[in-house]
């Protein structure tokens, strides 16, 4: 009975050990082997390691990180205030540096963090502001880049890439410029509204004038035509008036009569004698 008890002991020991004996890396892992605080090994293989079971092991990231880099303002070269926002790539390329220097990926972001802005605000602080918005943008970036890598070196850490996520001028000069724009804007359309009044003077005067010409051409075209047409007609009764006198007469008279009698309420007191009804006494006679 004994010798079974101590038999389940036995193997749940060993078990135990095995157990504690084995830890696992994964691929986006490397594992550094530690006894009592001090790095024996790094396992950056993927699979199941061993080691004692008083050993530590922890664990850093062989992928590439991503630091969002705190937020700052900056004094451009030309005195133009901006809000830099910035994002940087990094990886650890020697995990026992790491470790050694900074002993988490934490506090290695956290100074990592500190040492990008401080480059940024020594490289961009040496440029005016029109440089980030042109394509030397680019260059500074990777100026930025290398300089930082030079310090990260040291802790086992490669900074891959550094971009410039925002540029922007602070909240108040934002304001300001935006109501400075807004100024000259209203200014700019003050201006093409007086222009565009003078034009439309301008126009309503040379159209008024132009028609004012345009009425008194035609208005002496028509007194010409009028005229001529006058002249002709005088010319047509004198040669009418000359072929027969009588019927002139006659004809002058009907049209005398029609425009004299034509209205119904048209009054005249005349001398059945007049001259004026001759035709109509000679029709009775006859």
């Amino acid at each position: 009975m004994m010798n079974k008890i101590w038999t389940v002991i036995s193997g749940i020991v060993i078990l135990g050990i095995a157990y504690t004996s084995m830890f696992q890396i994964y691929e986006v892992k490397q594992g550094i082997v530690l006894q009592f605080g001090e790095p024996l090994r790094i396992e950056s293989e993927p699979g199941i390691h061993f080691k004692m079971p008083w050993h530590d092991v922890i664990y850093l990231e062989k992928r590439i990180l991503n630091l969002d880099v705190s937020a700052q303002e900056i004094i451009a070269l030309d005195q133009k205030r901006m809000v830099v926002d910035a994002i940087a790539r990094f990886k650890i390329i020697d995990p026992l540096k790491t470790y050694q220097t900074q002993g988490t990926e934490r506090r290695a972001a956290g100074q990592l963090n500190n040492v990008i802005s401080s480059t940024v605000r020594e490289v961009l602080g040496n440029q005016n502001f029109i440089t980030l918005l042109s394509g030397e943008r680019a260059n500074l970036m990777n100026v930025i880049r290398d300089s930082v890598n030079s310090e990260a070196q040291v802790w086992g850490i490669e900074v891959v890439d550094v971009r410039i996520k925002r540029a922007d001028l602070p909240q108040a000069n934002s304001q300001a410029i935006f109501q400075r724009m807004q100024t000259e804007r209203q200014r700019e359309a003050q201006e093409a509204r007086a222009e565009g009044q003078e034009q439309s003077v301008l126009i309503r005067a040379k159209a008024d004038r132009d028609r004012t010409v345009l009425i008194a051409e035609a208005e002496r075209d028509a007194q010409i035509l009028r005229g001529e047409g006058d002249g002709e007609a005088v010319r047509i009764f004198a040669e009418a008036f000359g072929k027969d006198e009588s019927f002139f007469e006659f004809y002058r008279s009907m049209e005398a009569y029609k425009k004299a009698l034509g209205s119904d309420e048209t009054t005249m007191v005349l001398s059945p004698d007049s001259e004026f009804f001759k035709f109509f006494n000679a029709l009775k006679k006859n």
